[in-house]
């Protein structure tokens, strides 16, 4: 019976999505390859990085036996992505748009021209991540229309499905689907998401996918250049200095990829979690304070380095991906709190005005 499940696996030349489509062939789906091109760009020597990924990602499907299929998002990668990165920058913000990627190209565009026009019982990609649904679980489901109010109505979706972390911890990339919307994710496989790395790279040298292995891995974005675009956007003084921490900020409503909001944060107004806001970061313990409009206030157990508007907070119970919202407010820092102190010390009549700066419900 698997063998009549269709399961679309974007390609992108690279090693990992090469090897879950080679295990997604294993398992007994029919597989089809999608590369996505969603960038125009040559590089110095005035040649096309997508068009050479494009044709590693043919040849994958040619040794793995699959049709191979190729789609243009460049339109929709420069209206959703590429001019929201812009307009943030625009505003004095960093913007991450690996995630807003995710969210409306990878598991968008590309999901909906799987399931509409290749007809796809579900959908795959090489990120290292779990969700909390089997493959045949996955199989099961149906499209359902998300409604137009704030909130999902609690009984809409039975048994929603959770984003899990992989279990190679250093290789997880939830950080980066903590956008992506129930709908998508209850028909997404993710094949790599109990393997390490090294174990991936193993299986590629042992079944002729020796053209993927020799590419080198980047982690950013191309219309900077094949450069760690965090460490990039990151490059502020190598000291630690007060002002550049703070333990305070407010996201904008914020997208909850399970359950809407989670029940305890809906019950208690309050809840504790633990938040990153740039990948591989350790996780920090932090309670959630919810507001009416959706958005929460987040306050650190202690001071982090290196906030910034802009910036996606990601947040985790436990190895579940509860999602995330975008960093719009932040709180004083350590360096202004302090010199709040000493004045207050000299001056005990005069006291520090947080501007509503408090989180409140």
């Amino acid at each position: 019976m698997s063998a009549l499940r269709h399961v679309v696996c974007a390609l992108s030349g690279g090693v990992d999505s090469a090897v879950a489509a080679l295990l997604l062939r294993r398992r007994g789906y029919q597989v089809t390859g999608v590369f996505m091109k969603n960038w125009d760009s040559l590089d110095e020597h005035g040649v096309c990085a997508a068009d050479k990924d494009c044709e590693d990602a043919y040849k994958v499907c040619r040794i793995l036996d699959i049709p191979f299929h190729q789609v243009s998002y460049v339109k929709e990668y420069w209206n959703e992505v590429f001019s929201d990165f812009l307009n943030e920058y625009e505003k004095g913000r960093t913007p991450n748009p690996d995630i807003i990627c995710n969210k409306h190209i990878k598991f968008s565009c590309f999901y909906h021209y799987a399931v509409d026009n290749l007809g796809a019982d579900a959908v795959a990609t090489g990120h290292y991540a779990r969700t909390s649904l089997e493959d045949e679980e996955v199989f099961e489901q149906k499209h359902t229309k998300r409604p137009d109010g704030l909130f999902r109505n609690r009984f809409e979706v039975r048994n929603p499905v959770k984003l899990l972390q992989a279990a190679d911890s250093f290789k997880d990339q939830t950080f980066f689907l903590s956008q992506v919307s129930q709908d998508a994710l209850r028909r997404t496989i993710f094949p790599l998401g109990e393997l390490t790395k090294e174990f991936v790279k193993k299986i590629a040298a042992e079944n002729r996918l020796h053209h993927v292995l020799q590419k080198k891995e980047s982690m950013g974005i191309c219309f900077i250049g094949k450069r760690n675009f965090e460490h990039f956007i990151l490059q502020a003084p190598q000291v630690d200095h007060p002002a550049l921490y703070r333990d305070l900020l407010r996201t904008n409503r914020v997208h909850w990829i399970a359950e809407e909001p989670p029940a305890a944060l809906v019950r208690d107004k309050m809840m504790e979690c633990h938040f990153r806001f740039r990948h591989q970061m350790a996780l920090v313990p932090c309670v959630l304070t919810l507001n009416q409009d959706g958005t929460v206030w987040v306050t650190a157990v202690k001071a982090v380095r290196g906030l910034a508007l802009g910036q996606f907070a990601v947040f985790y119970k436990g190895d579940e991906c509860l999602g995330s919202g975008k960093i719009l407010r932040l709180g004083p820092s350590a360096y202004t709190l302090q010199k709040g102190k000493n004045r207050t010390k000299v001056a005990p009549e005069v006291s520090s005005d947080s501007s509503g700066l408090h989180p409140t419900p």
